[in-house]
C-alpha cells in the first residue's frame, strides 16, 4: 500500500503560494511556467494614500502592477477620469502606471492637488490602488505683530505665546535666543504642546530681551523666526529701592515680599477635559502648573492603573505619552499639581477610537474548473466598519452578474466555477476616521498536466541510503502521480516507496538492484504527460587498511598508510589533516597514493593524523596518534646566550630615515636567530630604551623610521635559544628636524561626571610623538543625531576638557586633534561619548515572587524602558527584608539585605531567607549615578522549616529512680512546633550503651520527670523539637541517679537496662516467600505478654485473620499463603487492651513451576539445619556458663529477654533456624576501630546486614538493640533508633549513630 507524508524543507523542492488557495492547487517556483499561465492584475506598489509633496520638485504617484498578460493603466482625478495626454505637463512611465507631474518647468503644484486613483487592467480583470491625496506642502510666514514687552514681579507666573503660522504638516516649535542656542528649560519654565514656553513662577534671572519662537518645516528645510520677545522681572528689593527714591522720609512705603503661592493649572484649563486618540497612536496629556516653590506634577488613571511599558513622562512630568493606544486605555486621567502650600488637579475624560483595522484581509484564489472557493473581508474599528464589494473596480452591486458568485455580508461564496469567472475584487472597510481597501483577485485555471523535472536526469547514490527521485509537476485540476519502473514496469507500490505530496519517489534503502530507469506520470482530466529518470547505485567508500598508532624517535622517520576501497565509477581523493587541521607547509611531509611519511621527525610533529576520502557521494576518515620521543644522548655541548653586537655606525641620514649597521658578537654554539633593535630619545626621555624593531640574525643592517623632533640614539641585542644578549654599546647621537604631528591622541572618551556635563578624556602623546614644541589639543563636539555644528576649543597640553550644560545622558561625537608650532595633526577619527548620568526615573513592574522552599525566593520582575534609565544600565538591585516571625508574631529592628543582578536581568534568586517568617521587598534599577525609585514593596511569607535545637537542657534532682528534666524552647522555632523527642539510654562502667527509649512529649511542656531508673547509672539523653515539616537537630546531655543511704548497690538483675514506660511493639518486618512469611517484631513492655497476628489481603475489606502465637517469642510463620499476593499484617498483645503494632505490608513470591523440588523437604537440608541448631544450643550453653562466671560477653542480649530459650530467631531467607547474626558483627567498637568518620560504612563491616535477606525489605530492617558499640561521647550524632527515626531506617544508619 502507497505511503504518503510531508516532505522536509531540506528534500522538497521550492514552492511559491502564488496566492491563498481553498483547494490543494499549487503553481510551483517555474520561470517557464509563469510566463506561461494567465493571472489578474495585482497592485505591487502605490503611493501613500495622504501624500504631502514638496511644491520646489516633480511630483511622483507610484501605481505599480504585475499580471498575465502585463496590465494597461489609467487615472482619475477627484472622481473623474485623468486625461493625461491633454496635460503636457504629465507622463505616465513605460510599462508602468507612476504618473510624473513636472512642475520644475513652470508647473505649480497647487494646480495638482486633488484625490488620484489608479487602475491596472487585463484581460482577467481590475485591480484599484488606494485613493491618493495629493497636497503640496506649506511654510508661510508669521504674521507682523506689535510685541509688548512682558513686565512681571518676581514669583509671578508667565506665558509667552507662540502662534505659529499654519503649515502643512504642522511645524516643529523651539525657543532660542539671539546667539541660537536653545534656551535652558526645567520644572519651572518649559515649553508646551502649543509651543507657548511657561513660567512656573519668574525668577530675576529670567531676564532677557531674546526669547524667539522659531518654527521648522520639515518638508521644506525651512525655518521661521518670530519677533523676539522682551522680558523684564521686577525684584522686590529693587522695587522697594524705586519706591524709597520717589518718596520722603515720612512716607510709608514697601512692596509685598515674593509671597508662596499654592498651584494653579496654566494649561488645561478648568476642572475636566476630553480628548479622543485613534488606536495605534500615540496619546499625549499635559499639564502645566503656576506655583511658588515650583509644583510637582503626578498623574494617575482613575479606576485602573497606567499601562506599563507603555507609559513615559516627558517635559519634566508635566507630559504624559502612552503609545500605541488601544481601546482599553479610554478612562479618565488625572493630572495633580502640588506644593507645599496645596495642590490643584485636572481630569481628562479620554475616548480611543480606531480606524478600520484587518482581522481578515481578502487572499487571492486559484481555482480549476468546477471548483468552489470563498472571498472572506473582516475588519473592525471604532465604530464598526462598513463593509462594501467591488469587482474589477466597479460596485458589485451594478457589476456584470455571475452566477458562480454569491455575496453574502463580508463573504463572497463561489460556487462551481468557470474560466470567466475570473476577477479582481476589492473590499472597503471604512469609518468615520479612514478606509482600508484591499484587492483580491479570483484566477480560474484549466491547464493540462506538465512535468518541470528534467527529462533523463540522472540521480545517483550510495548503497544502503536514501534515493529521492523528484517528478515537479502542475497542472488544474491537480494531476494524480504514478511511478514505473522500467519500460514496460508495473506501477509501484509497497512499503519499500514513499509517494511524498510534491511527486518526489523516495527509496529509503537503496540496493544495486534499484538501479534502472524511473518513469514518472501525471494526468488529469485534460491530458497525459510523462517524464523518466536514471538511478545509479554506487558502492561505498572503505578504508581497509587504517592508520596505526606509532612511537618514533626524534629526528627519526615514520609513515602511516590509508589503503582504500571505492566504487570504480567514483574518482576518490584522499586528504590528511594533522589535529584537525592542514598538514604544515613542510618538505619533510610527503604524501603519497596511500600513506602519508615524515621525514626527521620533530616533537612538534607529535599529533592526530587523520586521512580522509571524499567523492562526490560519500567521505570516510580514520585516524592514529604519534608519540615522539627523545632520541638517545649525545656528548653534552655548552651552551649560552651570544655576546653583544659591536661598533655600531649610522649613515644616510634623512628627515624620516637612516640606516643602522653592525657587527655580531660570538654565537656560543646557539645560532643568532634575531637582532632587537632599541632607541632612547635623549630630548625627552633621556637614560629610558624603548623597543623599536628586530631583524633576522643573518642581517647586520636596518633601515629605521624615525619621528621628527627626536634626539636618537640606539643599541642592538642579539637573540639565540639560550637568551638575549647583553646590549651593545650606544651609536652616535642623531637629532631629527621638528614637523607637525603625525597622529592624534589615543583612548579618547566621553563620560559625564555630572547629569549637565561631558567630561572628555585622552591619553596625551608622548614626548617624541609631538614632532615639536608647544603641542596642544583641539577638542570638539556636537550632539549625536542633531543638525548642529562642532564647537571647538584649543586646549595645552592636558589631558582632559569639560563640557557644561548638556542635557542629561545624550551621545556626542567627539575628536581630538593634535597640534603644535608647526601646525596640526591628521583629521582625527570621531568617537561616541555620553553625557552625564542621572538617577533612574521608572521603577521595575509587574514584581513577582515564587517561594521556592522555606530558606528560598524566585523574585521576577518586568525590566524598565531603557529611555527612562537615563544612563548604562548595570542593573538591578534587590532589597529586601524580615518583616516578622510567623511564630512570635514579634517586630524587631528592620535589617535590610541587598542582591545586586547585572545587567538586564529580569530575574534572581534571594537565599538564606528564614523560614516560616514574613517579608518585604522591592526592586531598583541601577546605573552608573546610582539607583531608580523602588517599585511598591511586595510581602510574601516562607513556609515553616525544621526548628533549630532546644535552647538548653538541664537535668536535676538525681533520685533513686528518677531525674528531672528542664528545656528551653528552641532558639528558631521555624513554624510551629508539634512536639518534642526524648531519646535516651543507659552506659555501663565500659562505655557500652544499652538500649534507647523514646519519648513523645507536648509541645507546650518545658519539663518531665523521668522515673523507673535504675539506681546509681549513667544516662545519655538525645532532646529535639519538631514542627510539621521534621525533626530538628539534636541536644545531647549526660545524668546519673545516685545511690541508696548505705552506700550499698542494688543486685544487678537487668543492669544496663531501662524499662520501658509505656508497652509497645515496633519493627514489624516481613520475608515472604512462595506460600509462607516470616513475620518478626521488637517488644517493650510488662513481662510474658501473649502475642497474636492478624493478617488479610492488602486493600480488601474481608475481617482480619487471626494467629496465636504459642510463648513469648517475637516471630511466627504464617504458613498457606497464595503466591504473588499483597497481604496486610500486624502484631499484637492480649491483655493490653488492644494495644497492636502498625500495618506491615509485603508480597509473596511468583508461583514455580511443578516440576522444582522445596528444598525446605529435602533430608540432607533438615540434617544440616539440625546440626546447626545444636551447634548454636552449645554456644548458648557456654555464654550463660560464662556470665555466670563474671565474664563480659560482648554478644547482643536479645531485646525480649524473658522469652522461652529453646525458640531462636529464623533466617529470614528459607525459615530454617539460625544464630542471631556474625560474631565479627558484634564485637564492641573500640577506639581506633570506629565507623569512618564521613558517616560511611564499608560492605566487609556489614556483611550480615538484614537488608540482604528477603523480597523487598530493603530500607524496612533495623538492627537497633542488636549492635553493642563504643560509646562515643560525641554529643552531635544521632542514637541508634528504629522504625520511628527521621531518617529511612536502615542498618548503616544504624551504626552510623553509635560514632
Amino acid at each position: 500500500m502507497m505511503r504518503k507524508k510531508s516532505v522536509s524543507a531540506s528534500k522538497a523542492s521550492l514552492v511559491l503560494f502564488l496566492c491563498q488557495m481553498i483547494s490543494a492547487l499549487e503553481v510551483p517556483l517555474d520561470s517557464k511556467l509563469l510566463e506561461e499561465l494567465s493571472q489578474p492584475p495585482t497592485i505591487t506598489q502605490q503611493s501613500p494614500k495622504d501624500y504631502i509633496v514638496d511644491p520646489r520638485e516633480n511630483i511622483v504617484i507610484q501605481c505599480e502592477a504585475k499580471g498575465k498578460p502585463p496590465p494597461s493603466f489609467s487615472w482619475t482625478r477627484n472622481g473623474t477620469h485623468f486625461d493625461i495626454d491633454k496635460d503636457a505637463q504629465v507622463t505616465m512611465k513605460p510599462n508602468s502606471g507612476t504618473l510624473v507631474i513636472n512642475i520644475m518647468n513652470g508647473g505649480k503644484a497647487e494646480a495638482y492637488e486633488g484625490v488620484y486613483q489608479c487602475t491596472a487592467r487585463n484581460e482577467r480583470g481590475a485591480a484599484i490602488s488606494n485613493n491618493i491625496v495629493i497636497r503640496p506642502s506649506r511654510s508661510p510666514l508669521w504674521t507682523k505683530e506689535k510685541l509688548e514687552p512682558n513686565q512681571v514681579r518676581e514669583g509671578d507666573s508667565l506665558v509667552l505665546h507662540c502662534r505659529p503660522p499654519v503649515g502643512l504638516p504642522p511645524p516643529i516649535i523651539f525657543w532660542m535666543d539671539n546667539a541660537f542656542q536653545r534656551l535652558p528649560q526645567s520644572e519651572r519654565v518649559s515649553q508646551g504642546l502649543n509651543g507657548d514656553l511657561y513660567f512656573s513662577n519668574v525668577q530675576p534671572e529670567d531676564t532677557r530681551e531674546d526669547y524667539i519662537c522659531y518654527a521648522r518645516f520639515n518638508h521644506t528645510q525651512t525655518i521661521q523666526q518670530k519677533q523676539p520677545i522682551s522680558v523684564k522681572v521686577f525684584s522686590m528689593d529693587s522695587l522697594n529701592d524705586t519706591i524709597a527714591a520717589n518718596l520722603s522720609d515720612t512716607d510709608i512705603y514697601g512692596a509685598k515680599p515674593v509671597t508662596e503661592r499654592q498651584p494653579v493649572l496654566l494649561t488645561p484649563t478648568g476642572s475636566t477635559s476630553t480628548k479622543v486618540e485613534l488606536r495605534g497612536n500615540v496619546l499625549l496629556l499635559e499639564c502645566i502648573a503656576a506655583g511658588l516653590p515650583t509644583p510637582v506634577i503626578r498623574w494617575i488613571k482613575e479606576g485602573g492603573e497606567l499601562p506599563a511599558n507603555r507609559t513615559f513622562f516627558e517635559n519634566f512630568k508635566k507630559t504624559l505619552k502612552i503609545i500605541d493606544v488601544s481601546e482599553a486605555d479610554s478612562g479618565n486621567y488625572k493630572c495633580i499639581a502640588r506644593n507645599i502650600l496645596g495642590s490643584a488637579h485636572h481630569v481628562i475624560s479620554v475616548t480611543v477610537k480606531a480606524a478600520p483595522y484587518w482581522i481578515t484581509a481578502p487572499r487571492n484564489l486559484v481555482l480549476s474548473p468546477g471548483e468552489d472557493g470563498t472571498l472572506i473581508c473582516r475588519a473592525n474599528g471604532n465604530p464598526k466598519p462598513n463593509i462594501s464589494w467591488l469587482a474589477n473596480g466597479v460596485p458589485i452591486a451594478i457589476a456584470p452578474e455571475d452566477p458562480s458568485r454569491k455575496v453574502d455580508g463580508d463573504t463572497i461564496i463561489f460556487s462551481h466555477v468557470q474560466e470567466r469567472s475570473s476577477a479582481v475584487y476589492q473590499c472597503n472597510a471604512s469609518n468615520e476616521y479612514g478606509y482600508l481597501l484591499a484587492n483580491a483577485f479570483v484566477n480560474v485555471l484549466a491547464e493540462p498536466p506538465r512535468i518541470l523535472t528534467s527529462a533523463n536526469k540522472l540521480y545517483q547514490v550510495i548503497s544502503d541510503s536514501p534515493a529521492l527521485l523528484d517528478c515537479a509537476y502542475f497542472g488544474s485540476p491537480k494531476p494524480e502521480i504514478e511511478w514505473f519502473k522500467g519500460v514496460k514496469g508495473s506501477i509501484l507500490r509497497g512499503n519499500e516507496y514513499i509517494f511524498h505530496d510534491n511527486g518526489t519517489l523516495e527509496i529509503p534503502v537503496a540496493q544495486k538492484d534499484s538501479t534502472g530507469t524511473y518513469t514518472c506520470v501525471a494526468r488529469n482530466e485534460l491530458g497525459k504527460i510523462q517524464n523518466e529518470v536514471q538511478l545509479e547505485v554506487k558502492d561505498p567508500t572503505m578504508i581497509i587498511k587504517q592508520p596505526e598508532y606509532k612511537v618514533v624517535q626524534r629526528y627519526g622517520q615514520v609513515s602511516f598508510e590509508c589503503i582504500i576501497k571505492h566504487d570504480s565509477t567514483l574518482l576518490p581523493t584522499v586528504i590528511w589533516l594533522k589535529d584537525n587541521d592542514e598538514l604544515p607547509d613542510d618538505e619533510r611531509f610527503l604524501v603519497g597514493k596511500d600513506n602519508l611519511t615524515i621525514m626527521n621527525v620533530t616533537d612538534r610533529d607529535d599529533g592526530t593524523y587523520t586521512c580522509i576520502v571524499n567523492t562526490t557521494l560519500d567521505s570516510v576518515s580514520a585516524s592514529a596518534v604519534l608519540t615522539v620521543v627523545a632520541a638517545p644522548p649525545t656528548p653534552a655541548i655548552i651552551y649560552a646566550r651570544p655576546n653583544p653586537p659591536f661598533d655600531l655606525e649610522l649613515t644616510g641620514q634623512l628627515e624620516r630615515s637612516v640606516e643602522l649597521s653592525w657587527i655580531p658578537g660570538d654565537e656560543n654554539n646557539s645560532p643568532i636567530t634575531n637582532f632587537v633593535i632599541e632607541y632612547e630619545d635623549g630630548l625627552h626621555e633621556p637614560g629610558v630604551w624603548h623597543y623599536q624593531t628586530e631583524v633576522p640574525g643573518t642581517q647586520t643592517t636596518v633601515q629605521l623610521k624615525l619621528s621628527p623632533y627626536v634626539n636618537y640614539s640606539f643599541r642592538v641585542i642579539a637573540v639565540n635559544e639560550i637568551g638575549r644578549s647583553q646590549p651593545s654599546e650606544p651609536s652616535e647621537q642623531y637629532l631629527t628636524k621638528s614637523a607637525s604631528p603625525d597622529e592624534n591622541p589615543s583612548n579618547v572618551q566621553g563620560i559625564g561626571s555630572e547629569p549637565d556635563n561631558l567630561v572628555i578624556t585622552w591619553e596625551s602623546l608622548k614626548g617624541f610623538q609631538s614632532n615639536g614644541p608647544g603641542l596642544q589639543y583641539k577638542v570638539s563636539w556636537r550632539q549625536k543625531d542633531v543638525d548642529d555644528e562642532w564647537t571647538s576649543v584649543i586646549v595645552a597640553n592636558v589631558s582632559k576638557y569639560i563640557v557644561s550644560g548638556t542635557p542629561t545622558f545624550v551621545p556626542y561625537e567627539i575628536k581630538v586633534q593634535a597640534l603644535n608650532d608647526l601646525g596640526y595633526a591628521p583629521e582625527p577619527s570621531e568617537v561616541i561619548g555620553h553625557s552625564g548620568e542621572d538617577l533612574p526615573m521608572v521603577a521595575p513592574g509587574n514584581v513577582q515572587v515564587h517561594v521556592v522552599n522555606s530558606t528560598l525566593a524566585k523574585v521576577h520582575w518586568d525590566p524598565v524602558p531603557l529611555k527612562t534609565v537615563r544612563g548604562h544600565l548595570q542593573g538591578y538591585k534587590v532589597y529586601y527584608w524580615k518583616v516578622q516571625s510567623l511564630s512570635r508574631r514579634s517586630r524587631r529592628h528592620v535589617e535590610k539585605k541587598i542582591l545586586t543582578f547585572r545587567g538586564n536581568k529580569t530575574f534572581g534568586m534571594l537565599p538564606g531567607l528564614e523560614p516560616y517568617s514574613s517579608y518585604k521587598l522591592n526592586v531598583r534599577v541601577v546605573n552608573g549615578k546610582g539607583e531608580g525609585p523602588a517599585s511598591p514593596d511586595k510581602v510574601f511569607k516562607t513556609p515553616e522549616g525544621v526548628p533549630s535545637s532546644p535552647s538548653f537542657l538541664k537535668i536535676t534532682n538525681p533520685t533513686l529512680d528518677s531525674l528531672t528534666l528542664e528545656w528551653g524552647s528552641p532558639t528558631h522555632p521555624n513554624g510551629v512546633l508539634t512536639s518534642y523527642i526524648l531519646k535516651f539510654q543507659p552506659i555501663n562502667n565500659t562505655h557500652e550503651l544499652g538500649p534507647l527509649v523514646e519519648i513523645r512529649i507536648p509541645a507546650n511542656e518545658s519539663s518531665l520527670i523521668l522515673k523507673n531508673l535504675n539506681y546509681s547509672t549513667r544516662y545519655k539523653f538525645y532532646f529535639n523539637a519538631q514542627t510539621s515539616v521534621g525533626s530538628g537537630s539534636q541536644i545531647t546531655e549526660e545524668a546519673v541517679t545516685i545511690m541508696d543511704e548505705a552506700g550499698i548497690l542494688r543486685p544487678a538483675v537487668g543492669a544496663g537496662k531501662v524499662q520501658p514506660l509505656y508497652p509497645r511493639i515496633r519493627n514489624v518486618t516481613t520475608a515472604a516467600a512462595e506460600t509462607y512469611a516470616n513475620i518478626s517484631w521488637e517488644y517493650e513492655g510488662p513481662d510474658h505478654a501473649n502475642f497474636y497476628v492478624e493478617y488479610g489481603v492488602a486493600g480488601s475489606k474481608e475481617d482480619w485473620k487471626k494467629e496465636i502465637v504459642n510463648g513469648s517469642r517475637s516471630f511466627f510463620v504464617l504458613k498457606g499463603l497464595t503466591p504473588g499476593t499483597a497481604y496486610k499484617v500486624r502484631v499484637g498483645a492480649e491483655g493490653l487492651s488492644g494495644f497492636r503494632s502498625s500495618e506491615d505490608v509485603f508480597e509473596t513470591g511468583p508461583a514455580m513451576a511443578s516440576r522444582q523440588v522445596d528444598i525446605a523437604t529435602q533430608g540432607w537440608f533438615i540434617g544440616l539445619m539440625c546440626a546447626v541448631a545444636l551447634l548454636i544450643l552449645i554456644l548458648l550453653i557456654v555464654c550463660f556458663i560464662r556470665r555466670n562466671k563474671g565474664g563480659k560477653y560482648p554478644v547482643k542480649e536479645k531485646e525480649d529477654a524473658h522469652a522461652d530459650p529453646e525458640i531462636q530467631p529464623m533466617k529470614e531467607d528459607d525459615g530454617t533456624f539460625g544464630e542471631y547474626s556474625d560474631a565479627e558483627d558484634h564485637k564492641p567498637l573500640k577506639k581506633g576501630s570506629r565507623t569512618p568518620s564521613d558517616r560511611t560504612v564499608k560492605k566487609e563491616d556489614s556483611d550480615d546486614s538484614l537488608v540482604d535477606y528477603g523480597e523487598g525489605v530493603n530500607g524496612q530492617f533495623n538492627e537497633d538493640g542488636s549492635f553493642i558499640g563504643q560509646y562515643s561521647g560525641k554529643k552531635e550524632k544521632e542514637p541508634a533508633e528504629g522504625n520511628e527515626s527521621s531518617e529511612a531506617p536502615s542498618p548503616v544508619n544504624a551504626m552510623n549513630s553509635f560514632v
